[in-house]
């Protein structure tokens, strides 16, 4: 049975609206406590709803955290950039994932490409090009290990 396409379930897990905002804080700060947000930037939130949602985001693995007295720091375990491209990426797999042909997704993410921009699919083609090559140097330099290990056995 095909799964359901769900885009961002993966690290991101579907964050709510003050996990978002936590985190937008934290991108801003680097790091903070539950008491310097409290303080300096979600003063309309009480403490336990802020430290509550800090926690959230640790164990969806979003943030790091350490002890700082009877405290935890707390800071991204990811830029937004890394954040948005795993969301992106576990997206993109699970639309591949989900149908029985590739192409048919592939057709819709060129159309919706052209629709929004026709720089896009040049750019979208240059990635191809760069990543056949580097796909091919990859094959060349197993062929030539693989070459260089029968050569050994064979002596």
């Amino acid at each position: 049975m095909k799964r359901i396409f769900h885009p961002f379930r993966s690290i991101v897990k579907n964050l709510g609206p003050l996990e978002q905002r936590a985190l937008d804080v934290l991108w801003a700060r680097g790091t903070a406590t539950v008491r310097e947000l409290v303080e300096d930037s979600c003063r309309d939130l009480a403490y336990t709803t802020v430290m509550t949602t800090l926690d959230r985001l640790y164990k969806k693995n979003i943030l790091t955290r350490s002890e700082e007295g009877r405290a935890f720091r707390y800071s991204p375990r990811f830029s937004r950039e890394e954040l948005d491209r795993e969301a992106a990426g576990h997206a993109f797999r699970q639309l591949l994932d989900c149908t029985p042909s590739s192409s048919l997704p592939l057709s819709f993410l060129v159309e919706i490409l052209g629709e929004r921009d026709a720089q896009l699919l040049d750019d979208l083609r240059l990635l191809v090009e760069r990543k056949r090559r580097e796909l091919a140097r990859g094959a060349a330099n197993r062929d030539m290990n693989r070459r260089v290990d029968d050569n050994r056995e064979t002596e």
